[in-house]
């Protein structure tokens, strides 16, 4: 898979922030140490911006902001053929050279690039808020290489928008067993209870959570639920 398939796949704007929310709660429930997580998500990263990231601890990562002018996504997979630090220090061919002024200020933006300023990108896609469709760059990519950009693994809950893909992630990544209709339900944006919090994690319960509900804009708990 590289980001043509992906921008394919990529639910619509409003889908797709829900989905990175219910990813980032979970994760939250799952991971009560943030530095553990997978996924987060911020609802008030800049002023009218929102992000969603993942970081798999070993190099790979994405960026996803949410703006009034559209979409910005931003993949890095360390070990691809593609990462500019195998290619002279500059980003591949092709895969930021398209994007739109709209979104040049993501591209620097320093959250994004390393400390000499070069973005670190493998993977790019943007979507205007009036596009009918999920855009990317025009890209020759390396001849052979099985992920070239890194989609296939950077971005595979978001093209398998499934609570079973969720569930077969988090049973790997975090090695416990993990309740599919829970899994559904934070899916879904239900709010919160402390019964499905505590099937999905026992050691925590919805006090514990406040801070990253707030954080994440995840649907509030009934009133008194905390």
């Amino acid at each position: 898979m590289t980001v043509y398939d992906v921008a394919r796949r990529l639910p619509a704007v409003d889908d797709l922030r829900d989905l990175c929310r219910s990813l980032a709660m979970l994760d939250a429930i799952l991971s009560p140490d943030w530095e553990g997580r997978y996924y987060s998500f911020n609802a008030s990263w800049a002023d009218g911006e929102e992000m969603a990231s993942m970081r798999n601890g070993s190099g790979d990562e994405y960026s996803i902001v949410f703006s009034a002018p559209g979409v910005y996504v931003r993949g890095f997979g360390h070990e691809s053929p593609m990462s500019p630090y195998g290619n002279d220090g500059e980003p591949w061919p092709g895969v930021i050279d398209e994007v739109p002024d709209l979104f040049k200020s993501f591209v620097e933006e320093p959250a994004f690039t390393d400390e000499n300023g070069m973005p670190v990108v493998t993977a790019c896609l943007w979507r205007g808020a009036t596009d009918d469709r999920w855009n990317h760059g025009t890209i020759d990519f390396p001849k052979g290489a099985v992920d070239p950009d890194g989609s296939t693994s950077l971005f595979e809950l978001l093209v398998e928008q499934t609570p079973k893909a969720f569930q077969r992630f988090a049973e790997d990544y975090y090695e416990v067993s993990v309740d599919l209709a829970a899994v559904s339900q934070v899916y879904a944006l239900r709010p919160l209870s402390n019964e499905l919090v505590s099937s999905l994690n026992p050691e925590v319960c919805l006090a514990d959570l406040a801070q990253d509900i707030a954080e994440i804009g995840y649907p509030q708990p009934a009133q008194g639920a905390l």
